[in-house]
């Protein structure tokens, strides 16, 4: 292991982020605009998407890192049987969940059940197929919707807050499973659908369309939210969530219901365009 990842072990995680959170909030002009020109600096953000493309007149770097894109500088896929890509990013890993085991790196996986953290929910993709998505800092951070959606219930499932680098998720074992993640639950016209946000080191939150700020506040214990009979129904290529700072999606289908097209390992990813195609 890296002396980098294996250091991971012994920082403190969540002190550190809920540090981050509190600088990423900030208004104070030399703080806020050292953060954003770093970021501008480092990273090859393209500016000219963004719907306010002044890099100075964010209130917050938060703001600026959650910022929205200039209409029609994504659109969905035309053909209205396929899956979308969720987000700007590139593909950590996919392809099939191997009853119910799910690839991570060479000689690591995790099992769905520790990844939804609920073995009975975990049961319906078993044998279905995954999509992982890393968000860099230099990526839109608003994730969408792959598919038309009624949201059944989210689980807030505490964690650990490793970094999702590729060094450190080839190095950390089960690393998406034992991360700070929200899991969200949709019901579709093939069935189940699950949207999991991972949290990492130095994401100081999720927040998603229905629900606003999920993380922080750091969960002690799995917290569950059943949203059955409030028909928050999302369509396909909506926005759905956003991080802070980056980090990654993971997505899970049931067998037989989607085929991913073939990505190669971080291959970059566009919102929007083709995933794969419905199956049923």
């Amino acid at each position: 292991m890296k002396i980098a990842s294996l250091a991971q072990y012994l920082l403190p995680h969540r002190l550190l982020s809920n540090l981050a959170h509190r600088l990423a909030y900030s208004k104070t002009p030399w703080i806020k605009q050292n953060f954003i020109h770093t970021i501008l600096a480092n990273f090859d953000v393209n500016l000219a998407e963004a719907d306010n493309s002044d890099p100075d007149s964010y209130e917050s770097f938060n703001a600026f890192f959650t910022r929205a894109l200039k209409p029609g500088a994504r659109s969905p896929d035309a053909d209205p049987r396929t899956l979308i890509l969720p987000a700007d990013g590139k593909v950590s890993q996919c392809g099939n969940i191997e009853i119910g085991r799910i690839f991570q790196a060479k000689g690591q996986d995790y099992t769905a059940a520790e990844l939804l953290g609920d073995p009975e929910m975990a049961k319906a993709y078993a044998n279905g197929v995954f999509m992982n998505i890393y968000l860099s800092p230099r990526d839109y951070h608003r994730v969408h919707m792959p598919w038309t959606g009624t949201l059944t219930e989210t689980l807030h499932v505490p964690g650990r807050l490793f970094s999702v680098s590729p060094g450190t998720v080839a190095d950390v074992p089960r690393l998406f499973a034992r991360n700070e993640r929200l899991v969200c639950h949709f019901d579709t016209d093939f069935g189940p659908m699950c949207s999991v946000m991972v949290g990492a080191m130095l994401v100081s939150g999720v927040e998603t369309v229905w629900n606003g700020v999920n993380i922080p506040e750091y969960a002690d214990a799995p917290k569950r939210l059943d949203y059955r009979g409030k028909n928050i129904r999302l369509e396909r290529f909506a926005e759905m969530a956003r991080f802070n700072y980056g980090s990654t999606v993971i997505l899970l289908f049931p067998e037989g219901a989607v085929q991913l097209d073939e990505f190669e390992h971080q291959a970059p990813t566009v919102l929007g365009r083709r995933m794969g195609l419905r199956l049923v």
